[in-house]
C-alpha cells in the first residue's frame, strides 16, 4: 500500500468489509477467529477511509481550481 493508493480498490475493500461484518454478526466463530475478523475489518475500514479521504482531497482541489478560473 502506498501513502496515496491502497492495494485494493474501495469497492473491493467495502465488499470484503461487508462480508467480515456478516460473519461476525452470524457468530459461531472461535474467539481467535473473531479477533482475526475484527482486525481485518479494521484494516478494511481504514482502507475505505483512505480512499474517501483521497476522493475528498481531489474534489476540493478540483473545486479550488475551478473557482480560480472563474474569478
Amino acid at each position: 500500500m502506498t501513502a496515496d493508493r491502497p492495494e485494493i480498490s474501495y469497492e473491493q475493500a467495502r465488499e470484503e468489509l461487508v462480508e467480515v461484518v456478516r460473519k461476525l454478526e452470524a457468530g459461531g466463530t472461535s474467539l481467535e477467529e473473531s479477533l482475526a475478523l475484527w482486525e481485518r475489518g479494521e484494516e478494511l475500514a481504514a482502507t475505505c477511509q483512505q480512499w474517501l479521504d483521497g476522493a475528498r482531497k481531489r474534489l476540493a482541489e478540483a473545486q479550488a481550481a475551478h473557482q480560480e478560473k472563474t474569478d
